[in-house]
């Protein structure tokens, strides 16, 4: 589990083709690595994969065909920077949100606003709309965020200065896609209310006195 606190800025070495996916050189900077270990679950642009190999400050991580598909990764390329987090430890603050670093998509920007009111609004996969609403959470790239407004099938969230500095989200340009894992309460919320509509749940027992 991860909580969208973003602990370094990561650094693309390198990246080249292995079946069945993509296997990455990733530089984690300063600080990082402090916990990890070969096997560790690390949030890479808010994906969780597995640390292969490690030899600090870089680590290695294979990214398969299937999260290629779901995610921005496959996109990468020598120099790219890339939001990292480690998993989160029993006792450890929740900061953020809980998440899990299973993308559920991605979202393309569609404006970037900088100054005083900076945010950023993105357009969303259809089949994520049902998710989202105002003052829910929502992970972009694995940053933990606040969703500000909702139009259409669009959202738009608000970037502190911090956010800017410590993250990718301020160097993104108009057209990128970032990653999106919406909120887990939702996701199981939607899923359960799918499935007692469509009678595969029993409703509540009634109870009655005769």
């Amino acid at each position: 589990m991860f909580t969208g606190i973003i602990q370094s800025l990561g650094r693309v070495v390198s990246g080249r083709a292995v079946a069945p996916g993509r296997l990455f050189c990733l530089d984690a900077g300063s600080p990082g690595l402090d916990r990890w270990k070969v096997g560790s679950s690390i949030a890479v642009n808010g994906v969780c994969l597995s640390v292969t190999r490690l030899e600090a400050p870089r680590f290695w991580v294979e990214v398969t065909g299937h999260t290629l598909s779901l995610s921005n990764l496959g996109g990468l390329r020598e120099g790219d920077m890339v939001n990292l987090e480690g998993a989160l430890a029993l006792g450890e603050p929740l900061d953020g949100h809980l998440l899990a670093g299973h993308v559920d998509g991605s979202g393309e920007v569609v404006e970037l606003e900088t100054g005083a009111d900076a945010g950023l609004t993105l357009r969303l996969p259809a089949a994520l709309e049902p998710y989202l609403c105002e003052r829910g959470s929502i992970a972009v790239d694995g940053v933990s965020l606040t969703v500000a407004a909702v139009r259409g099938n669009c959202f738009r969230v608000a970037l502190i200065p911090h956010t800017l500095k410590h993250t990718t989200l301020g160097r993104r340009a108009v057209g990128t896609r970032l990653n999106l894992e919406v909120d887990l309460v939702a996701r199981y919320l939607a899923r359960l209310l799918d499935a007692r509509g469509a009678g595969r749940i029993p409703g509540e027992a009634r109870h009655g006195t005769s």
